[in-house]
């Protein structure tokens, strides 16, 4: 197969990983969190115009006063008034190229209430939800996903957005 450099190929970040572990001696490969019993992609109830939408995040709310960090735990906070940054120092991105000054790019929540408002999504949950970023696959299927899917049929979210950072 002949690459053109004048055009981007995809990454397999599974074969990367899968690459990265066996590097580092690892008896078995990185193995992706599933759970069989839920599927990958569902069928909307209906149209996007007429469902109410959740976004979820990986970044956190800022530290409480007084502490250096949140708790590492998901969380559901008010929509209607977004904070105006995040924690974001311990996650992994590429801090030299990019920066988190604009939670916008990963908590979107004024322009998909721009969308509501052109009647493109029906209504945004009252509350966002953030779920940390864990390498746990047992503490992501046995907690964390619980605690959102809990948090989303409280707010009666038909369908969720995963912004991850």
């Amino acid at each position: 197969m002949t690459i053109d450099p004048a055009y981007r190929s995809f990454v397999s970040y599974i074969d990367k990983s899968r690459t990265f572990y066996g590097a580092h001696g690892y008896e078995h490969p990185y193995r992706w969190a599933y759970d069989a019993g839920t599927p990958a992609f569902a069928p909307l109830s209906g149209p996007l115009s007429s469902l109410r939408l959740g976004v979820i995040t990986t970044s956190y709310l800022p530290a409480p006063a007084g502490e250096d960090r949140p708790p590492k735990a998901p969380y559901a906070a008010s929509a209607e008034r977004p904070p105006t940054s995040m924690f974001t120092e311990d996650l992994s991105w590429d801090k030299e190229a990019t920066h988190t000054d604009d939670p916008e790019s990963y908590l979107p929540l004024a322009r998909l209430a721009e969308q509501v408002g052109q009647g493109r999504i029906g209504s945004l949950s009252p509350r966002f939800y953030g779920v940390p970023t864990e390498y746990s696959q047992r503490r992501t299927i046995d907690v964390d996903a619980p605690a959102i899917e809990e948090f989303l049929r409280e707010d009666q979210v038909d369908v969720a957005l995963l912004v991850p950072l």
